[in-house]
């Protein structure tokens, strides 16, 4: 598990604060190689009451990065709603070139009230580096997780505590991560009206909790998280 403390300039924000960079992938080819092929993997979606938790996979070439994208890479929450948009398209093109490789995974209501929303999130997250070697034909060899708990790879792998805002690539997997998730929210949101998917995406808002009172559960709540449980007892 890695932590790491640097200062640099946001462009975002203008603070002095660390900003993704390609140094822990370098580490991993020091120790590994030069030719290793390191991914980032991060998820979106641990909190929310419903809906899914997605996970994003993403390989960058740091030779060929445009440096365009490197500026604006970030941890997706320190971001707005309309770059992270943005940034995704500069990552798909650069997919489309080569330069990149993305995959996406996802665990359901089903799996995350069966097997917990940790253990469902590190399935996410394999399954996200398992779609990112079946879409490119790239074989990730190494692995940088946002976090502190590993999903079971095959490859070496580790933890990075707040590593989407310090690896470039797990930066780039948490923006896959957050807009593929909030899109599926913004649908779902279409299809159960009156929560205020669109906006809260599932999480926890007043809102949502009087819309949980007045409309009650869909199949989409997450039934083992309390106050959705609570919801259901009160019903």
């Amino acid at each position: 598990m890695v932590r790491r403390q640097a200062a640099a300039a946001s462009q975002e924000t203008g603070e002095r604060r660390v900003v993704p960079n390609f140094s822990l992938e370098k580490e991993f080819q020091a120790r590994y190689g030069s030719d290793v092929l390191v991914i980032g993997l991060d998820e979106a979606g641990r909190g929310p009451w419903a809906g899914p938790v997605v996970a994003g996979a993403a390989w960058l070439d740091p030779e060929r990065c445009p440096a365009a994208l490197r500026r604006g890479l970030d941890d997706s929450k320190r971001l707005r709603p309309a770059r992270r948009n943005e940034l995704l398209e500069m990552l798909e093109d650069c997919a489309t070139r080569g330069i990149a490789a993305l995959g996406l995974g996802e665990a359901g209501v089903a799996e995350i009230d069966d097997a917990n929303i940790l253990q469902a999130s590190l399935r996410a997250m394999a399954r996200a580096a398992a779609d990112l070697e079946s879409r490119s034909g790239r074989v990730p060899q190494a692995a940088l997780i946002d976090g502190n708990r590993l999903p079971e790879l095959p490859c070496p792998a580790e933890a990075v505590i707040g590593g989407d805002g310090l690896s470039l690539s797990i930066a780039a997997a948490s923006i896959l991560a957050k807009v593929t998730r909030d899109r599926r929210m913004a649908a779902l949101a279409r299809a159960h009206p009156g929560y205020g998917w669109e906006r809260n995406q599932g999480y926890g808002t007043a809102e949502h909790r009087e819309a949980l009172a007045r409309l009650g559960v869909t199949p989409h709540h997450r039934r083992s998280f309390r106050p959705v449980r609570e919801a259901l007892d009160f019903r």
